[in-house]
């Protein structure tokens, strides 16, 4: 984030931080109604375009299954926008607050304010969810917002911006494509409020360059989102939800299970209901347009670079291939893995997968798998299955996530009453539905004195008055 920043980069982006800066001070915040307007033209367009978002994403993973985009990527964001047109107004109302009965008969309330202009830096998984989000909470507060999409899906981007660009005046909402080079400078500018989703690394360096101007940041980090299994769960049940939420869309997901505990002695046991379920749900692999690809030879590389040294280390290889099929290595598909006996300094155990990588790591006891992982930093999600509600409630308790989905995985993002957001490592603040509103918003404080008061008791010149008033306060 320090590299030094092509002038006219950073000039245009200066420009249209004006523009938006410009607009604000001459029109005000933008209304309920144009908010409103807004946020039903957006899901409009969406819905209009899914086709092409379809084929865009899967132009730039290789292959990407037009189901999953269509329902994680083009649905999520329509839902959110709803979501929000829907409650925007009753969130915005202002709250009353009780005064303490020394300041009374005096009133106090806050009220919701946009922050001015946001920021959001998108990434390139989930090209469009992980980028509108955001927006639906932006746009409900008030905020006009300026968005760089991800250099790694440009044909997305670059629809991106046309769908975009058809709704909002540019005044309003604008997306500026292009490289790290536009990242960097973006992450430099004077906003009101910058929203990041990507990798932790680059998450420090976002908050670094942010914090030369000040400006509050939502990080969305992801990290190693453990899967628990207890020993009164299914692993039949506990293997199909998991393989479900780990190789949607190829496990690029940053909540996807990242590894998996289980009871010791039923590491094998996984493994077998693992490949059942993974071959139930995807039969074949290499010509299944329901399996999507790597998005770039580059992660391709990588994650078999963590095989290799997981394997190295000593590791069991479990691969998985139903049909037994032969990978084109320019169709960047990989066949799902699974690691037993990992030791715990190898690469996959140290860093985000981000794939159809699953080490199965055995545990003693409850105790021993919430020490295993308060040792580590807090991840985005964890997925925890039981039946034992008493002891589902100590692992809750014992343990700390951004999110917690209970017998399945990656459903509690997609609900719009709950805040989405990272902890620690994984991030800091939230959004989705009113957690979103909340994150765009300033909740200024307003304190109304009445008329007849007894403020004056309190003003100098002090005494004997004041003393006594003091005495009664702190007794």
């Amino acid at each position: 984030m320090h590299d030094a920043v092509p002038n006219p980069v950073r000039d245009r982006l200066q420009a249209c931080l004006d523009a938006q800066r410009a607009a604000l001070a001459e029109r005000g915040p933008v209304t309920p109604e144009r908010r409103a307007e807004g946020l039903d033209a957006l899901a409009t367009a969406l819905v209009r375009h899914a086709e092409d978002f379809a084929a865009a994403v899967a132009a730039d993973f290789g292959h990407r299954s037009v189901h999953e985009t269509k329902l994680a990527d083009v649905y999520a964001v329509v839902a959110a926008l709803r979501h929000a047109r829907k409650n925007f107004r009753r969130w915005m109302r202002p709250r009353r607050r009780p005064i303490d009965w020394m300041f009374q008969p005096g009133r106090g309330r806050v009220l919701y304010q946009p922050l001015g202009v946001v920021g959001i830096i998108g990434p390139w998984n989930y090209p469009v969810q992980l980028t509108l989000s955001p927006l639906a909470g932006a746009l409900a507060a008030g905020n006009r917002v300026m968005i760089k999409p991800s250099e790694i899906t440009p044909r997305t981007s670059a629809l991106l911006e046309q769908v975009v660009g058809q709704v909002f005046d540019p005044a309003e909402v604008a997306v500026v494509p292009g490289g790290p080079d536009v990242a960097k400078a973006f992450a430099r500018l004077k906003l009101d409020h910058l929203l990041f989703t990507g990798s932790t690394a680059v998450g420090r360096e976002v908050m670094r360059a942010a914090a030369e101007n000040l400006v509050p940041v939502t990080l969305e980090l992801g990290g190693k989102s453990p899967a628990l299994v207890l020993a009164d769960y299914s692993l039949d049940r506990a293997a199909e939800r998991i393989a479900v939420g780990k190789l949607f869309n190829a496990g690029q997901t940053c909540i996807a299970p990242d590894y998996v505990l289980v009871p010791r002695g039923s590491q094998e046991a996984f493994v077998a209901a693992y490949r059942r379920a993974v071959s139930r749900l995807y039969p074949t692999l290499a010509g299944n347009p329901d399996y999507t690809a790597i998005v770039s030879e580059r992660h391709v590389a990588r994650l078999n670079r963590l095989v290799a040294d997981a394997r190295a280390r000593g590791a069991g290889i479990h691969e998985i291939n139903p049909g037994r099929d032969s990978f084109d290595a320019a169709g960047r598909k990989i066949a799902p893995v699974v690691l037993t006996g990992v030791p715990d300094d190898a690469l996959v155990m140290g860093e985000e997968i981000f794939g159809p990588i699953l080490p199965v790591i055995p545990y003693d006891d409850v105790e021993a798998a919430c020490r295993f992982l308060a040792a580590r930093p807090h991840p985005l999600a964890l997925y925890l299955f039981g039946r034992d509600r008493a002891l589902v409630d100590r692992v809750l308790a014992r343990t700390v996530s951004g999110g917690v989905a209970v017998n399945d995985t990656l459903l509690h993002c997609v609900q719009e009453e709950l805040p989405f957001g990272g902890v620690g490592a994984s991030g800091m603040g939230a959004y989705h539905g009113e957690a979103g509103f909340r994150t765009f918003s300033h909740a200024r404080s307003v304190f109304h004195q009445a008329r007849v008061n007894g403020a004056g008791m309190t003003r100098p010149p002090y005494g004997g008055r004041m003393n006594r008033l003091l005495a009664m306060l702190l007794r």
